[in-house]
């Protein structure tokens, strides 16, 4: 699984990430349900994004996706917000870095929010869900404190 200290390494601070995002025009074949026909992302999740909205509709779960909550977000994870800002106030970036979210450098997702909130019992489907790792994405419902609305890229 991909953290937030290899994304750093990567792309350095998130606070710069904006000048390396795109805004992907959604293939009109792909508009499916709530998804935006652009999104704002990270280059390296397009491709994994196509195959997964792909998965959707091929294998028939086009349905369940009921919102689209977001891609980019420059932030901590919920929850380490307090400890992320001491950290970076004693000057402790490399230990910060660990508790940015994936979001932050826009190689993550939140679907179906409102049903799948951290730390609750997610409530996607195993099909909906296989759509996205077998694309590629490592999905939040199997961290340790759930977060089954997120899918983040597995890997570079």
């Amino acid at each position: 699984m991909i953290n937030g200290t290899d994304w750093y390494k990567k792309y350095g601070h998130p606070k710069d990430i904006a000048r390396l995002l795109v805004l992907w025009d959604v293939p009109a074949e792909l508009e499916i349900g709530v998804i935006p026909k652009r999104i704002y992302c990270n280059p390296e999740i397009v491709k994994p994004l196509e195959r997964a909205f792909r998965n959707l509709i091929e294998r028939g779960y086009v349905d369940e996706l009921k919102t689209w909550d977001g891609c980019w977000n420059y932030r901590p994870i919920r929850g380490y917000e307090k400890k992320y800002a001491a950290l970076m106030k004693a000057g402790k970036i490399e230990e910060a870095i660990k508790l940015l979210s994936i979001h932050s450098w826009a190689g993550a997702i939140d679907v179906n929010a409102a049903e799948n909130g951290l730390g609750v019992i997610p409530k996607l489907s195993a099909g909906f869900v296989k759509c996205f790792t077998d694309a590629g994405f490592d999905w939040g419902g199997n961290f340790k404190r759930p977060d089954g609305m997120h899918f983040q890229l597995a890997k570079f």
